[in-house]
């Protein structure tokens, strides 16, 4: 039970960074430093505060903080979460929005499952909701599931994604951001061979490594230098003692987090510099820009490790996806055999996660659709986070995709009724 005191140590570790900052917080907040004039206790005071609230977002699931809408009438209107489908490692969700009629747009968002809660797509939701009904994938902490629910690999996440979408029926728009993208894409494709009447109305793929090789990344580069042995030893270790998931094998979401920051490191700790000083000043806020980014961006959680390996092994190395020869239980999923499913491919052109190409080659593996029913944008400028949370998802790729779904949404239905293009004479 090695990994296990490794998992602890680091929670230790983490305690230990929290305990401090609240620590000096304090002593540097005493009402007798006011007769020192010195700007030390300020900026201690102002460092304890900041790094107590970072170490503590750590461990704290963040609250979607979505509570009303505007609708057609200009009223407010109250949104209620409700689970459609609980399952011990996601649920399906949907946001209702009290006192409003049925929208005839309906989005199935899928989170991804990479080290962040389905919260990161908080701002995604909110900027589609006035305009569609709106569900999500949320999906669960791997170290709050217990051993006894079992194992939740890439396959399982395959035939979760199938469940749901059947669930929500064939006039669902679904749209996979990041890490699902080639995990919905194979989804889409199981349905078109088992159950080709629940396929999806359109399949919308934003910034996900379809190919990984399409164009290298560091995310990629880490799965090339490394077998799978040496990132077993690397980053898989036991959940603690005080979890409900004590003893399960995780990527635990410290350790991914400082994967994320290394990628970025100076620009990061340039933030925390300059949010020390505004701090010390007085010019921070609770709700300020670099609290509800940062806010959302430390809140991390585990991934089982059967997930996180099975990802690496047959997205990443072999290029299940890519090459199309994908299973689940055994079965082949031919994507070529999507043919009534419109796709779409959003990129930035500054991603350095799934770099530009990574996810167009979703398009190409897209046979059976005629080249009508396929569309791509590439948005300048524009980085990861940017494409699907960003001033460029709001002004240029949201109304892309909603356009999108209009033009399929009415196209299906003039295919399922073909007399309805046959013109009087």
């Amino acid at each position: 039970m090695k990994g296990v005191y490794s998992y602890d140590l680091m929670e230790s570790v983490r305690n230990t960074n929290e305990w401090l900052g609240a620590s000096a917080r304090a002593m540097a907040s005493y009402p007798v430093w006011g007769l020192v004039p010195h700007p030390m206790f300020k900026v201690m005071s102002a460092w304890g505060r900041i790094t107590e609230r970072s170490f503590a977002r750590m461990v704290i699931k963040p609250d979607w903080g979505i509570r009303t809408v505007v609708g057609a009438d200009g009223r407010d209107h109250l949104v209620d979460i409700q689970s459609l489908i609980a399952s011990p490692f996601g649920d399906l969700i949907q946001f209702g929005v009290l006192g409003r009629d049925p929208m005839p747009r309906r989005v199935l968002l899928v989170a991804p499952m990479s080290g962040h809660y389905s919260t990161l797509l908080r701002s995604t939701v909110a900027s589609l909701l006035p305009d569609c009904d709106v569900y999500v994938t949320d999906w669960h902490n791997a170290r709050d599931i217990p051993v006894s629910k079992g194992k939740f690999d890439i396959e399982d996440y395959t035939l979760y994604l199938v469940e749901f979408m059947r669930h929500l029926g064939p006039d669902i728009h679904v749209v996979a951001v990041c890490q699902p993208a080639p995990i919905a894409l194979a989804a889409t494709a199981y349905l078109a061979g088992e159950d080709p009447a629940a396929q999806p109305c359109t399949l919308t793929l934003i910034g996900g490594p379809i190919d990984p090789d399409a164009a290298p990344t560091e995310v990629t580069d880490f799965g090339r230098r490394l077998t799978m042995g040496q990132i077993e030893h690397l980053v898989i270790q036991h959940v603690g003692f005080k979890s409900a998931g004590a003893g399960r094998l995780v990527y635990p979401g410290l350790l991914q987090l400082a994967s994320f920051i290394s990628m970025n490191l100076d620009r990061h700790a340039q933030a925390f510099s300059n949010q020390i000083l505004r701090a010390a000043k007085g010019e921070d806020g609770e709700r300020d820009a670099h609290n509800r980014f940062y806010d959302e961006y430390l809140s991390v959680m585990d991934m089982t490790a059967e997930f996180y390996l099975s990802t690496v092994e047959r997205i990443f190395k072999k290029r299940e996806i890519a090459r199309n020869c994908f299973e689940v239980e055994g079965k082949q999923v031919d994507i070529g055999k999507i043919t009534d499913v419109a796709v779409m491919v959003v990129e930035g052109e500054e991603d350095d996660i799934s770099a530009p190409g990574q996810c167009a080659a979703a398009l190409g593996l897209c046979t059976g659709l005629p080249d009508s029913m396929k569309d791509s944008h590439l948005e300048p400028g524009a980085g990861h986070y940017g494409i699907f949370a960003g001033k460029s998802w709001r002004n240029n790729i949201r109304p892309l995709v909603l356009d999108f779904f209009d033009r399929n949404s009415e196209g299906k239905r003039k295919r399922k009724n073909p007399r309805n293009n046959i013109r009087a004479v």
